[in-house]
């Protein structure tokens, strides 16, 4: 097994692995920017080591990473979710400098990566897939042209994109021509490359993933479906294992879904095939990502599978210690990204000191959070600060424990979520488990919610009020 793995992330996901590490008897190395100094996860490995005073360019400098990680006398790197956990330069730089990346080989994550690529390799294999262009679109009259054949709504999406970004619905085609050039830059900014492609709108789908395990000796599992079709502008909100809207004939056939497209593109490590449900009980492939989700929590909850310690086995070469006939699921999971955020301000971040925090606990409650009291959220990064993560043996009882641990966690010095979050576990449609992707626009009522001040908040206001009153 590994000696020594490198974490190449920061946050509650760098903390995640370093504790996946340490239950397998493996050092790890923490990295950090001169913001995270203080951060839990360089508290909590065997090793830290910094990467420059710049808060975000040193997690994208995979040479320097990876010389840190040959310094440091590293077998592995472990690149968690986002920053370059599906870069392939990564991946191949580990390669060549004798460090083995922790993920797909990088042909691999390339494929994938690619959305045409992506989506051509899935029509071979015989996975259905939205109806949309052949390859990038070449200017805005061929996708005027092919927006006008398959008719509309259609979506715009970065060839290269991932996590929600580079993507624009058009309802028609004033907002085609409004948008293409928009989405093109947002392409060209955020993965490098102008290259856009077109797909059908499915209309108010459910969004509905697949987890599944392959090593590299030809096995390939699926770990059932995640519903994530609780988010925000295309970013996920709340997750939940498995989905409490599929019948077990529909779990049954998008859990074949996703074991057939791993095996399609020869696969290795952990990966997650995303579908689009439709109204009309349709499945389509949308994308596939070569890395460890942040939902993953929800599935390792209702299974007993250590993910992350499947990765680390995965890629020392061992073989899945699982047949998919072993896998089974219990009760419901259901993860709530805490994201440092003002709903009641258009979801403004909301970045700085942490002046109290409690963490929520009992039956069936886990925490994954790399926040403590004193602790000051830095601007530079995504604004999840935690992952709070429920079990229960059924549906309405998982809503009343994440109801009853959101109560019981305590952030003071930020704006977070959690209010908001409590909203939703009233709703109706959310409790009778009906709901889709367009379900946080189509309600926005739910930012509605009286706004409570902690006790020091409150201490302090009487205290300044009778101090004014006193000098009158």
């Amino acid at each position: 097994m590994f000696k020594k793995i490198l974490v190449a992330n920061r946050g509650e996901i760098a903390v995640r692995i370093v504790r996946a590490c340490s239950e397998m008897g493996i050092k790890s190395v923490a990295i950090y920017a001169d913001a995270d100094r203080h951060a839990l996860h360089v508290k909590k490995a065997d090793e830290a080591y910094s990467i420059g005073a710049d808060p975000v360019a040193g997690y994208l400098n995979a040479h320097n990473i990876v010389n840190v990680a040959v310094a440091a006398g590293c077998d592995a790197l472990h690149p968690g979710y986002g920053f370059l956990s599906e870069n392939p330069e990564l991946a191949e730089i580990c390669t060549r400098r004798g460090i083995k990346f922790i993920g797909p080989n990088a042909a691999t994550i390339r494929q994938m990566g690619d959305k045409i690529q992506a989506r051509n390799a899935m029509i071979k294999a015989g996975i259905p897939c939205v109806p949309g262009s052949d390859g990038n679109l070449e200017s805005v009259e061929a996708a005027r042209a092919l927006a006008n054949k398959i008719g509309y709504p259609i979506m715009l999406k970065a060839t290269n994109g991932g996590g929600g970004r580079g993507i624009r619905r058009c309802d028609n085609e004033k907002d085609l021509l409004s948008n293409y050039d928009r989405v093109i830059s947002e392409a060209s900014k955020a993965f490098g490359k102008p290259e856009v492609f077109l797909e059908k709108c499915v209309v108010t789908p459910r969004h509905i993933e697949v987890q599944i395990l392959a090593d590299s000796h030809g096995n390939v599992i699926h770990l059932f479906e995640r519903d994530c079709s609780i988010q925000r502008r295309n970013q996920k909100l709340i997750e939940i294992a498995p989905s409490p809207q599929l019948t077990q004939k529909q779990r049954e056939y998008i859990g074949n879904l996703g074991v057939k497209a791993g095996k399609a593109v020869g696969y290795q490590n952990a990966g997650t095939v995303e579908f689009l449900l439709d109204s009309n009980d349709n499945f389509y492939f949308m994308e596939m990502n070569t890395r460890l989700q942040v939902e993953h929590t929800v599935t390792e909850t209702i299974t007993g599978v250590d993910i992350v310690q499947e990765q680390i086995r995965i890629a020392f070469g061992l073989k899945l210690q699982y047949q998919q006939k072993e896998i089974n699921f219990r009760g419901f999971a259901m993860e709530y990204r805490i994201n440092a955020e003002d709903p009641k301000n258009d979801f403004l971040p909301s970045f700085g000191k942490i002046t109290r925090y409690y963490a929520p606990g009992g039956p069936g409650v886990r925490m994954d959070a790399a926040i403590y009291s004193g602790y000051v959220i830095p601007p530079y990064y995504d604004s999840m600060c935690a992952k709070l993560t429920v079990w229960a043996l059924d549906w309405n009882s998982v809503i009343e424990r994440g109801r009853r641990a959101l109560n019981d966690m305590v952030v003071y010095g930020v704006k977070t979520t959690i209010p908001y979050y409590q909203e939703i576990m009233k709703h109706p449609d959310f409790r009778a488990a009906h709901f889709n992707t367009s379900f946080v626009e189509t309600h926005p009522e739910l930012i509605n919610y009286a706004t409570e001040f902690p006790p020091e908040l409150i201490a302090a206001a009487i205290s300044a009020a009778i101090a004014a009153h006193e000098g009158i």
